[in-house]
C-alpha cells in the first residue's frame, strides 16, 4: 500500500523535472533571440559612426550610404518584432552592406590608413563575432528543446503540457548552403 504513494510522488517529480527543463529552455531561447537583437542593434548603432567617419574619404561611393540606412531600418524593425525570420533577413542585409563596405575600404589605401576607420571596422568585426556566437547559442538551445519534444519520455510530458517545436533560425531553401563548390575547396591566395 505504501508503494503507490511513493510511485506517484516519483512520477510527479519526474513530470515536474521535465516541465521545468522545457520551460527553462523556452525562456533561454527567448533570451537568445533578444541577445541577437541586442547585437544587431549595437551593430546598427555603429553604422552611422562608420558612415560619418568614412564619408569624407568616399564621396564617390554615395550608394553605399543609402544601403547602410536601409539596412539599419530593417534591423530596427526586426528587433521590434523579435521574429527569428525577420532577424535573419536583417542580418543578411547588414552582412551584404558591410561586405560591400569592406571591399571599398580594403581597396582604398587612404581609407585603410585611417585609425578611426580601422577602430570602427574592428568594432563591426567584434559585433559580427558576437552575433555569430549568439546565433550559435540559439541554434543549440532550439536543438535541445526540439530534441526533448521527440524523445521519450520527455515527448510525453511535452504533449501533456502543450509544448510545441521552436523554429529557431531558418536556412535558405536552396541547396547552395549545404554544398561546397570546387572554388570553395581551393586555398585562398594572399598577396601583400
Amino acid at each position: 500500500m505504501l508503494f503507490i504513494p511513493i510511485i506517484l510522488v516519483v512520477l510527479a517529480l519526474i513530470l515536474m523535472n521535465y516541465y521545468n527543463r522545457f520551460s527553462t529552455l523556452k525562456v533561454q531561447i527567448k533570451a537568445s533571440l533578444q541577445e541577437i537583437g541586442n547585437q544587431l542593434k549595437r551593430q546598427s548603432n555603429l553604422i552611422p559612426n562608420l558612415v560619418d567617419s568614412v564619408k569624407g574619404f568616399m564621396k564617390h561611393e554615395k550608394g553605399i550610404f543609402d544601403e547602410l540606412t536601409s539596412a539599419r531600418k530593417m534591423v530596427d524593425k526586426a528587433i521590434s518584432t523579435n521574429d527569428p525570420k525577420m532577424i535573419d533577413n536583417a542580418q543578411a542585409g547588414i552582412d551584404k552592406v558591410l561586405s560591400s563596405l569592406r571591399v571599398i575600404v580594403e581597396s582604398n589605401p587612404q581609407i585603410q590608413s585611417s585609425g578611426l576607420v580601422n577602430n570602427l571596422m574592428d568594432e563591426l568585426r567584434d559585433t559580427a563575432d558576437k552575433l555569430m556566437y549568439s546565433r550559435r547559442t540559439l541554434i543549440d538551445l532550439t536543438a535541445s528543446y526540439n530534441t526533448m519534444l521527440v524523445t521519450i519520455p520527455s515527448a510525453w510530458v511535452g504533449k501533456i503540457f502543450g509544448f510545441t517545436q521552436e523554429q529557431g533560425l531558418s536556412m535558405p531553401d536552396d541547396s547552395s548552403v549545404t554544398q561546397v563548390s570546387q572554388e570553395e575547396t581551393k586555398s585562398p591566395k594572399v598577396s601583400l
